[in-house]
C-alpha cells in the first residue's frame, strides 16, 4: 500500500510500529499474505528453551554471501555462536551463482541445514523443503507472514531493503554532474556525460545474471505502482508486454546496453570486481538495493562518497520505490540437526550483526537504521510501496514454463535480443502453454 512521506520516513528510520515486505534487494516472491491467525507451530523449540539442553553437533549453512565467507565475517559469527553453544560447529558453503544453484540443491537433497529461500520457489512447496520455524521468532518483525502457509512460517527475513541507483559522487563530479537525475531523460544525459569522461556509467553485472532480475520481476511491481501486479498476471495469457512495467524496465536496460553505458564484458561474472570499480569511481552507478552500500565501502570507498537515489523510470519527476525483504533464511527439511539449525537462524538474524553489516534496515519494527544514504534517498520524495506476497500460482506457472523468476537468466536474453516484442512473444507462448497445462 502507498505511504505518505511522514509514514515513509518513519518506516525508513524503523521508528514506526507498522508492518511492511528481497532481493534480492527487492521484494520476496513468496507466500500469500494469508490470515495472520496462524495456528501454533509444532516445530522445534525456541533457542531459549534449547539452551538448557546444550545444543551440540555440526550444521552446514549454504550462503550467497561469498564476500563474507572470504573475508572471515561469517567465521566471526560462528565463533560468537559457539560462545553461546560451545558444543556446536558451523560449516559454511558459498554458492557464487546462488539463485540458480540452490534450485538444483533443493531437488537433490543437498541444501545443507540452513539456507536462503530462493525467490522463484512457490510457497506451496515450502513444506516439502523447509522446516517450520517457531512462532516467537516473528514477534514484532517485518514480513512475518511472507512465508506463511497452512498456519506455519518457514522463513525469517534477513533485512529490509529499498532499491534505486547507488552512485559514486566523485565519478559524477568528474563528469560534470552536479545533481542527481530526477527524470529518465536526465539519467540518460548523465550516462552520456559519464561515458564521455571515460567512466562506466552503470555497472549492470549482466554476466553475474542474478542482478538482471532488477530489470524485471524484482522491480515491475513498484514501477506499475501495484504490489499485486505480479499476482494479477496469473489471469493474463500474455503478461510480458512492451507497454507495461516489464517493457518499461526492459527498454531502459536495453538503452543502456545499446548506448554502451554499461561494462564492455557482458559475458563474464565480474560481480566482486565491479564493487572495486564503483568504489574507485571507474564506474559510476549500480541499479541495486541499499544492501550493496557497505560492500562498496568495504571495497575501498569512503561512505561519504557513495550516494543513493530512486530510479527515475520515466519523465514525470515522480516515482515509486519499494520496501521489501531481502532473502529469507530457513531450516532445511533434510537437516539432521533441526534444533541447532533453528537456533542458528534466530542468532544469525537477531544477534550476529549480519543485518547491520549488510546495509539492511532492521527487521525489528522498533529498531532504527543507521544508514546515512537513506536520508538522501528519502529527500527525493519517492512513494514507498510495501511489497506483498505473490500468488503462488505465478511461480508455479513460471517454473512450469522454465522462466527463471529470481535468477535473471530470461532477462539476459531479451535485453540483448534484436526485437524486444518478438522475445516477449516467445516468453508469452511458454507462459500460456504452462498456464493451460496447470489448469490456470
Amino acid at each position: 500500500m502507498k505511504k505518505s512521506l511522514a509514514l515513509s520516513s518513519a518506516i525508513l528510520l524503523m521508528t514506526s510500529i507498522l508492518a511492511a515486505c528481497g532481493g534480492n534487494n527487492a521484494p520476496a516472491e513468496s507466500a500469500p499474505a494469508a490470515s495472520a491467525s496462524a495456528s501454533p507451530s509444532d516445530s522445534a523449540a525456541s533457542p531459549e528453551a534449547s539452551a538448557a539442553s546444550e545444543l551440540s553437533g555440526k550444521i552446514k549453512v549454504l550462503t550467497h554471501r561469498t564476500d563474507f565467507l572470504n573475508d572471515g565475517t561469517l567465521d566471526k559469527y560462528a565463533a560468537a555462536f559457539k560462545e553461546k553453544y560451545p558444543k556446536a560447529e558451523i560449516e559454511f558453503e558459498g554458492l557464487t551463482n546462488y539463485a540458480t544453484d540452490i534450485q538444483v540443491r533443493l531437488t537433490t537433497g543437498e541444501a545443507g541445514d540452513v539456507l536462503m529461500i530462493p525467490s522463484g520457489l512457490a510457497v506451496s512447496e515450502y513444506p516439502k523443503y523447509f522446516e517450520p520455524l517457531p512462532d516467537d521468532f516473528f514477534t514484532n518483525t517485518f514480513f512475518a507472514d511472507l512465508t506463511l502457509f497452512d498456519g506455519k512460517r518457514y522463513g525469517l527475513s534477513t533485512g529490509v531493503n529499498t532499491q534505486g541507483i547507488v552512485y559514486n559522487k566523485k565519478a559524477f563530479a568528474a563528469a560534470g554532474i552536479d545533481k542527481v537525475p530526477a527524470t529518465l531523460d536526465e539519467l540518460y544525459a548523465d550516462a552520456e556525460k559519464l561515458k564521455a569522461a571515460n567512466i562506466i556509467p552503470l555497472y549492470m553485472n549482466y554476466g553475474a545474471q542474478w542482478p538482471m532480475g532488477n530489470w524485471a520481476d524484482n522491480s515491475a511491481w513498484y514501477v506499475a505502482g501495484d504490489p499485486q501486479f505480479v499476482s494479477k498476471l496469473v489471469t493474463d495469457e500474455a503478461p510480458f508486454k512492451v507497454d507495461n512495467a516489464w517493457g518499461i524496465l526492459a527498454n531502459i536496460g536495453r538503452t543502456f546496453i545499446e548506448k554502451g553505458w554499461v561494462e564492455k564484458d557482458l559475458s563474464t561474472n565480474n560481480w566482486e570486481m565491479s564493487k572495486g570499480e564503483i568504489a574507485s569511481g571507474k564506474a559510476a552507478m549500480y541499479f541495486l538495493g541499499n544492501w550493496v552500500i557497505p560492500q562498496i565501502v568495504g571495497a575501498g570507498a569512503s561512505s561519504d562518497d557513495i550516494g543513493f537515489f530512486p530510479l527515475p523510470y520515466d519523465n514525470s519527476g515522480k516515482y515509486n520505490a519499494p520496501l521489501g525483504s531481502d532473502y529469507l533464511v530457513a531450516v532445511s527439511k533434510d537437516s539432521k540437526n533441526k534444533e541447532l539449525a533453528t537456533a542458528w537462524v534466530n542468532f544469525f538474524v537477531k544477534e550476529s550483526g549480519y543485518v547491520e553489516q549488510s546495509g539492511f534496515m532492521p527487521i525489528d519494527k522498533s529498531a532504527q537504521s543507521t544508514i546515512p544514504q537513506l536520508a538522501e534517498f528519502q529527500a527525493a520524495n519517492p512513494t514507498l510501496l510495501e511489497s506483498e506476497a505473490t500468488d503462488p500460482k505465478f511461480n508455479e506457472i513460471a517454473n512450469k514454463a522454465q522462466i527463471g523468476i529470481g535468477t535473471g537468466n530470461y532477462v539476459q536474453e531479451y535485453l540483448v535480443a534484436d526485437d524486444l516484442k518478438a522475445a516477449f512473444d516467445k516468453l508469452n507462448a511458454k507462459w500460456k502453454e504452462a498456464k493451460t497445462a496447470l489448469g490456470y
